[in-house]
């Protein structure tokens, strides 16, 4: 079935949807599924910028075919080297031997790594071109964007920038590929959950890319997943740099973990203080229901951020360890932090919640309360005060 879609002369997407794949990377939920997308230029030479995941091969093989009406194959450019899309690479090759394989020092070692391709290769460095003809194709390198060969390619003219996972959104595109024709509410979380979890570690890499591309004319953004956008390019640019600044909105991210339900009924109590307090933006979380991308991704929204814990054979609960765990691996910063506790006897929480504390270096702002199973008066009390601190933090 030839899928298709030209979205500027002689440019095509040749992209599909996944909707049966249930978690991304083997981790990150997909509950509105994936887009993989590639794109193909027709010129005297003829392009194909990336490829999709292997288990779609051959529905992306055949929309390939079709558009490029017995035409080979003379480039294909790898801007990301992650086998989503490089999964169907080997295919490609095999269909159009001839084919040059176009990508970074660093995309090379990586190929060969995972496929065996060491032949018609060509290197290309910051500022390199690639003339096909009408066009030529101009490279920049995009490092740790989120992989250590990342680069874009930029189309000047036609003013497309082919933008590999940057720019990129979980989320299926459902009867159309551009960003004025799809439910952007509908994707809404599914932007920022992208770019939180996928490429939010790299805050200062994406500073130095918006930089670097922020000179440029651009009329459409074509990433490798989600919606091309041709529309409210200056929004999501708008967005990127808010989010790798760590710029928050006031709000507060309460995540517990709590076996019996003593944990939870601490959350919610700081959470009613809160609101009582004037916090209008307040999101509180299951860490054994929620999945941490979630709570991540709201991490990144809202400066104010409450954790709390049960104690589990003498140390933290294992989905807040986890939690624990993402977030300092993730190197988020300019957040405030309170935390809290429950136990039975020995606890155990408090010092792994310390710990985490002193290594991703948020201002704590409240002294932590721990509390024996339900809640005393004396306990309320102290849930009040960490409410109070933060608020005061937040409006300071």
């Amino acid at each position: 079935m030839n899928t298709a879609i030209e979205i500027k002369k002689g440019i095509y997407w040749i992209g599909v949807n996944d909707r049966r794949t249930h978690i991304f990377e083997n981790y990150w939920p997909l509950p509105k599924g994936v887009a993989y997308n590639s794109y193909v230029i027709i010129d005297e030479k003829v392009v194909v910028l990336d490829t999709v995941e292997r288990s779609h091969m051959d529905q992306y093989l055949e929309s390939l075919e079709a558009v490029l009406q017995g035409r080979k194959v003379d480039y294909l450019i790898i801007n990301h080297v992650e086998p989503d899309h490089t999964g169907s690479i080997k295919a490609l090759l095999s269909q159009y031997p001839e084919t040059t394989v176009v990508g970074n020092a660093k995309t090379f070692p990586m190929l060969r790594n995972y496929y065996g391709i060491e032949q018609n290769l060509l290197e290309v460095k910051e500022g390199d071109t690639l003339n096909i003809g009408a066009r030529t194709l101009t490279f920049a390198m995009a490092p740790m964007l989120h992989w250590p060969e990342t680069m874009v390619t930029y189309l000047p003219g036609d003013n497309v920038l082919f933008s590999a996972d940057i720019f990129g959104a979980f989320g299926t595109l459902d009867g159309s590929i551009f960003d004025d024709q799809v439910d952007l509410d509908y994707l809404e979380e599914e932007i920022s959950r992208y770019y939180s979890n996928i490429v939010g570690k790299y805050g200062v890499p994406a500073q130095t890319a918006l930089r670097k591309l922020g000179s440029l004319p651009i009329d459409m953004i074509c990433a490798l997943h989600g919606p091309i956008w041709r529309t409210h390019i200056a929004d999501i640019l708008a967005k990127y740099d808010k989010w790798s600044k760590y710029e928050t909105d006031e709000g507060v991210v309460i995540a517990f973990s709590s076996m019996y339900g003593h944990t939870e009924q601490m959350a919610d109590c700081i959470g009613r203080f809160l609101a009582e307090m004037g916090i209008k933006k307040i999101r509180i979380h299951d860490t054994s229901k929620t999945h941490p991308s979630y709570i991540i991704n709201d991490i990144f929204r809202y400066k104010g951020v409450i954790l709390g814990s049960s104690a589990y054979n003498g140390g933290i609960f294992p989905t807040m360890e986890t939690l624990l765990n993402e977030l300092e691996n993730m190197c988020i910063k300019n957040h405030y932090l309170a935390y809290f506790a429950n136990k039975t006897w020995g606890g155990g929480a408090l010092p792994c919640f310390k710990a985490f504390a002193e290594k991703i270096k948020w201002e704590v702002v409240a002294e932590p309360n721990e509390a024996t199973g339900a809640m005393s008066l004396s306990d309320v009390e102290q849930c009040r005060n960490i409410a109070r601190a933060m608020v005061e933090k937040l409006r300071s």
